[in-house]
């Protein structure tokens, strides 16, 4: 392992971008607003918009993404395809052609409680090859990639085939899970090359502002979270000012040595909030 990229895979300028998830009531939405007001000055190149298990929020991040786009960014609305149909995921996308979005982040997703059937899309890469198929090159097409492996998967070697298999059915670049072991980046970015991948693979960035939620979050989709900063993030109890002062300072030398040792950008994980990436983005000096 190198801790460098490739020049292959090395973008001329590194893309910055950001997530958000689509609100769920009119608070929520007035705090999205404002977070936007403070980060789309910044001047991302797009921003994704989430979208819930088995589409329950597909409404919600339709309206986001809109009103996103007329505020003059680029807007990519999640699709994932697990328990779907492809009739549904048609009409999903012709309403997205139909409002002008061509990027969007494509993902198999995570099946919602109670639903027994995996719908007629198994992977993501199925999603992939059917929106090339239904809309030819009209969308630019993000995937996912799993630097610690996908919690799902029966081995390294298998979730990385996975990952080869979207790029081939037609994906343009892929976003990471975020990480706190640039390591496991750079490999990831290694092996993926020498199965002959060579789009962009952003890194994915979490901001460490909550440590129960940050735990709870890495738990839930398989991020390691190591011991030191684990053990650090414990022992400063309820003081939320030293918990958000060493995460800026931990995640910002992540992003220091992600972007020295050439990954093609970062993706903010803002969780709708602006002040720990905005505080980072300066301290990088964006």
């Amino acid at each position: 392992m190198s801790g460098s990229l490739d020049n292959k895979t090395i973008m001329t300028q590194p893309s910055f971008s950001f997530e958000f998830f689509p609100p769920k009531t009119a608070d929520g939405a007035e705090k999205l607003r404002a977070t936007r007001q403070q980060l789309f000055p910044l001047g991302p190149k797009f921003v994704s918009v989430t979208f819930g298990a088995g589409g329950s929020t597909q409404q919600g991040t339709l309206d986001t993404v809109i009103e996103i786009q007329r505020e003059g960014v680029e807007a990519a609305p999640h699709l994932s395809c697990v328990g779907s149909t492809k009739e549904n995921i048609r009409q999903i996308l012709e309403t997205y052609r139909a409002n002008g979005i061509r990027h969007i982040v494509a993902l198999r997703g995570d099946m919602p409680s109670g639903m027994g059937e995996i719908g007629e899309f198994r992977y993501a890469s199925e999603l992939v090859e059917f929106v090339r198929a239904e809309t030819g090159e009209w969308f630019h097409i993000e995937v996912a990639a799993y630097p610690e492996y996908h919690p799902q998967a029966k081995s390294p070697r298998l979730d990385l085939e996975h990952f080869a298999n979207k790029v081939k059915a037609g994906a343009n670049a892929a976003i990471t899970q975020y990480f706190f072991n640039a390591d496991a980046y750079f490999r990831f970015v290694d092996d993926a090359s020498r199965l002959g991948v060579a789009v962009p693979i952003v890194p994915g960035i979490m901001p460490i502002t909550n440590y129960s939620q940050m735990m709870r979050f890495s738990e839930m989709c398989g991020a390691e979270v190591p011991r030191w900063i684990a053990k650090r993030l414990e022992g400063f109890g309820d003081d939320r000012e030293a918990i958000r002062a060493f995460g800026l300072d931990v995640v910002t030398a992540l992003c220091e040595r992600l972007l020295a040792g050439g990954a093609p950008g970062l993706h903010f994980y803002t969780l709708n909030a602006a002040s720990a990436t905005k505080t980072m983005w300066q301290r990088l000096g964006l």
